[in-house]
């Protein structure tokens, strides 16, 4: 075999590993889960060559980003874990009402009376109003951004900045925050294991019929979605959230893009996405939060 098959070979087969590990304990809140497969990789063994194996979760999305106009990315990784597994071009963009959970836990901490309908609607709803009566409920612009970035650094995001006024008039300067898709899916895998959270995750299960697209056709999925148009009217779509397996949860998150710019084009692309996951869970490492 040449040497520039060995390199490939060795590169695919350390992600599949990656991709297999179980998640290492994480100051003891976390317990080690074994994956039972190893039948994913995906790796660039070389600069802009890269690897597939058919049949895989990589080989799947590469596949569907191919037939598809835009751009789009999808990030992968065990609830406590460290190895994220990201796929696609894209990698950053504005939270949208995803960014409505971290606010959410924010605001039920600072007081159990934000429990109640504001934080059931912000969340299971995506109302925006509600989500405003829990950001000012934080005190000034600057208390409150301080208060939802606390929360995002204790659930391992340490990067993500939270704007305290508006940069854009029409929208709540939390869903205008920059959120990569890696931040995003580490906070994820993060977020059950943090302490009073219990409530707003419920409500991430009980999400209206009408927002149950991408990653709600998984039952029992605990998650959120967020979009919102660019200054040029053009929609960007996210999801993030936690699929139960039986080995434990796994953290995704999804973003659509699409070159036509419309919300349909987007959620249709998260179906396919989710749709993708759901087709190889098995390949993915899970994990779950120590009692």
């Amino acid at each position: 075999m040449s040497d520039s098959r060995i390199r490939k070979a060795l590169g695919a087969c350390a992600l599949a590993l990656m991709l297999t590990t179980s998640c290492a304990a994480q100051n003891g809140s976390v317990e080690e889960i074994e994956s039972s497969t190893i039948t994913q990789a995906a790796a660039v063994s070389e600069p802009k060559i890269e690897m597939t194996l058919p049949g895989t979760l990589a080989a799947g999305f590469q596949q569907f980003q191919a037939s598809m106009k835009g751009h789009y990315g999808m990030a992968v990784v065990a609830v406590g874990g460290d190895d994220v597994v990201t796929f696609g071009d894209w990698t950053t963009g504005p939270a949208w009402s995803t960014m409505k959970v971290p606010l959410t836990i924010a605001a039920i901490r600072d007081s159990s009376a934000n429990g109640g309908f504001a934080a059931t609607a912000a969340i299971t709803e995506s109302d925006n109003a509600a989500a405003d009566v829990l950001w000012a409920a934080l005190g000034s612009g600057q208390e409150a951004a301080s208060a939802v970035q606390a929360v995002l650094r204790e659930g391992g995001d340490d990067k993500t900045v939270i704007p305290a006024t508006r940069t854009r008039t029409d929208y709540s300067s939390f869903g205008q925050a920059e959120w990569t898709l890696n931040d995003q899916v580490r906070f994820a895998s993060r977020l059950p294991c943090l302490n009073r959270v219990s409530t707003v995750v419920k409500l991430m299960e009980q999400i209206v019929p009408s927002h149950r697209w991408g990653l709600g056709a998984f039952n029992g999925a605990e998650f959120k979605g967020g979009w919102g148009p660019d200054t040029s009217g053009k929609y960007l779509v996210r999801q993030f959230g936690l699929i139960s397996t039986a080995r434990g949860q796994i953290a995704v998150a999804l973003a659509a893009q699409p070159d036509s710019g419309t919300f349909s084009d987007g959620m249709a692309a998260m179906d396919k996405m989710a749709a993708l996951v759901s087709e190889h869970l098995g390949e993915l490492a899970s994990g779950k939060c120590s009692s």
